[in-house]
């Protein structure tokens, strides 16, 4: 027998703790539309309305985050990522479940069962795997759980998808069309992820690449200044398709050295990243000194900066991960699979030079750094101030706590650092970061912490009980902020 709750886990307070809390969400946070400026959303999926047969491959395809704690509970790697069945693999996440207690996938787990299915009254587990695997997949089986019913469901206004500079951008036209005639209203942009145009560390994934970049500009890339006109005609197609960010993984920002005059070094100045081209290119698969890699990436990563300013373009940097620590993994699995880390090493400077390279051009444009390493939350704090330019409200950001810290405690962390050494208020908010449809719920998840924050706050005296205050601030951060900072 089906084991029912009597009080359901997922209910309309969840995590509000206070009558602040409660009413900042239901009255100001609950209803605004999502715009989700970061994920890793297929555009296919969107264009073509793709249906799911059964809860896990909408559920466990490609989330590298259940296959992590499923590993750390002794489920097989075929059970993950290998050729069990898809009812064979949701068997082992339902049995994983109860021992991820404390863990965020617990609540990512139940909200995502309670919207868009309306399954509050159960909790996953092997006893109740039935139950709930028949009727997800019978709703499922509806319009309304389509990848563009979830979407539409969800009131998702905006969704900025992740995308190499050489995709054609062709599912992303197909939305648009629909949303010009009516037929779809959710808008589905890109977003220039040129991550491998840097990768000259790794020489069989950077040429074959920039093989694909030549042929989708029709230019014969000789050398650095061939290369960034390469990219400039990528910049171009995406703007024309309506992009409006950038998006840059990083270990750290590459380190940058300057002379006794505060002029950059050679290797650092087009012509320096040029001589270090110039030598890939004569031997292809050489690999390079890790100081000519650091700065042929330093100098990329600075003229991909100033095509973001002359663009228009917010730019992301995403920094702090270690990635693909477990080699067989690697070897055998590929990346983004689930053996990354945080990392750590000399962040500040690298960091500072670099905005204030840009800066000394006034080329800076409006930027968001996500730090995965939570020692550097006050760096950031600190370093949002020094390139604020008193014109943009909120042009530098620090982004919302992100991937190992996409939780309630890195949440509520992040948002302390920020109002204690910026402005909260100016905040843009919540993103998913993911490759589900029904990851939305971290919105909600977001604003309930957000609202249950400042709610503790008024119970303790230290925030003023001012409910239009308050919920301004709220409302701001849900979505105000994101509708007017990012110029879609």
């Amino acid at each position: 027998m089906t084991e029912r709750l009597k009080t359901p886990f997922i209910h309309e307070d969840f995590l509000l703790e206070t009558e602040t809390a409660r009413v900042l969400y239901h009255e100001y946070a609950k209803d605004l539309p999502i715009i989700d400026y970061h994920c890793h959303l297929p555009p296919q999926e969107v264009a073509e309305n793709k249906t799911y047969e059964n809860l896990a491959q909408i559920w466990l395809y490609g989330d590298h985050y259940k296959w992590r704690a499923m590993r750390s509970n002794g489920v097989a790697e075929r059970f993950c990522t290998g050729d069990a069945s898809d009812r064979e693999k949701y068997d082992k996440w339902a049995e994983t479940v109860p021992y991820t207690l404390r863990n965020p996938l617990y609540h990512w787990t139940h909200l995502e069962l309670n919207r868009p299915f309306g399954i509050s009254d159960r909790l996953l587990s092997p006893a109740t795997a039935d139950s709930i695997w028949n009727d997800c997949n019978a709703m499922l089986a509806t319009p309304e759980c389509s990848a563009r019913g979830i979407m539409e469901q969800m009131n998702v206004e905006t969704v900025c998808t992740t995308d190499d500079p050489v995709d054609s951008l062709e599912y992303h036209k197909k939305v648009a069309e629909d949303n010009a005639s009516g037929i779809f209203k959710p808008r589905v942009l890109p977003t220039f992820r040129p991550d491998k145009a840097m990768a000259i560390d790794r020489p069989a994934v950077f040429f074959p690449w920039l093989e694909q970049l030549e042929n989708v500009t029709g230019r014969t890339i000789r050398d650095f200044d061939t290369l960034i006109d390469a990219l400039h005609d990528r910049y171009v197609f995406f703007n024309a398709a309506g992009c409006r960010l950038s998006d840059h993984g990083l270990g750290l920002f590459p380190k940058c050295e300057l002379d006794l005059s505060g002029n950059l070094m050679p290797a650092f100045t087009r012509d320096g990243a040029n001589l270090i081209f110039q030598k890939a290119l004569a031997d292809r698969s050489l690999q390079l000194p890790e100081d000519e890699i650091n700065a042929f990436q330093w100098r990329v990563l600075f003229e991909l900066g100033r095509m973001n300013h002359e663009f228009g373009w917010t730019q992301q940097f995403h920094f702090g991960a270690m990635r693909n620590n477990n080699t067989r993994k690697y070897l055998a699995l590929g990346p983004d699979t689930g053996f990354d880390s945080i990392g750590d090493g000399d962040a500040a400077l690298a960091m500072s030079r670099y905005l204030d390279a840009l800066e000394r051009e006034d080329k800076l444009t409006k930027t968001i750094l996500y730090n995965l390493n939570p020692i550097y939350n006050h760096l950031v704090g600190t370093m949002l101030g020094n390139f604020q330019d008193g014109v943009t409200a909120g042009k530098i950001q620090f982004g919302s706590g992100w991937w190992f810290l996409d939780q309630k405690d890195g949440m509520e962390t992040q948002m302390n650092v920020l109002s204690a050494l910026g402005l909260l208020r100016r905040f843009v908010g919540m993103l998913t970061d993911s490759r589900s449809f029904l990851s939305y719920t971290r919105h909600e998840y977001f604003r309930r912490i957000l609202c249950n924050l400042i709610g503790n706050d008024v119970a303790k005296g230290i925030l003023p009980k001012d409910e239009k205050l308050l919920g301004s601030l709220v409302a701001d951060v849900s979505y105000h902020n994101a509708h007017g900072y990012f110029n879609f």
